[in-house]
């Protein structure tokens, strides 16, 4: 959470333990329970994250009005616990939130077994090479700018899922 300085000049940090426990995949002893992806036939469910209210109104309803099942999340940590009970079919991801940020969730995602195989589109307005390549070298499978295109939008959501909703995209 932050740090203090001691009477002696060192620096003591202070954690928050419960958090550090939820980040690594164990809250308090509790096993992670079995998720299974997407039912067959089902709509495919993307996972939009991002700090900006307006930003996950209207990228879910663009999804949505197309045939996609979408969950939101204001920034990593409730991403994590909102992939606990459902594993996405995709996630779009921006970089800047709090908490936990987006190349944070990225990693921890690509380190959980249960989700490393869940694409990830990073969709930010930090367009920069460092960024991106920051990105890619975390896994992350696409990049788009903000503000993005309707039709490059929904065009990375068909290539990293794979297949489109039945009510056609």
């Amino acid at each position: 959470l932050g740090g203090t300085l001691l009477g002696d000049g060192r620096v003591a940090l202070a954690l928050d333990i419960a958090a550090l426990l939820r980040i690594g995949g164990v809250v308090a002893g509790e096993a992670l329970p079995a998720v299974a992806p997407t039912p067959e036939g089902a709509p495919p469910f993307v996972l939009v994250v991002d700090d900006s209210m307006t930003m996950r109104r209207v990228t879910g309803r663009l999804l949505e009005r197309n045939g996609y099942r979408v969950g939101t999340a204001r920034d990593g940590m409730e991403a994590l616990d909102l992939m606990r009970q459902a594993i996405p079919d995709l996630v779009l991801l921006d970089i800047e939130m709090p908490r936990m940020d987006g190349y944070e969730l990225a990693a921890h995602i690509r380190k959980d077994p249960r989700l490393a195989a869940v694409p990830i589109a990073m969709v930010t307005s930090r367009t920069g090479a460092k960024h991106r390549d920051r990105a890619i070298s975390l896994g992350v499978n696409a990049y788009l700018g903000k503000p993005w295109q309707e039709v490059d939008l929904l065009r990375i959501v068909r290539n990293l899922i794979g297949r489109v909703p039945e009510a056609g995209v």
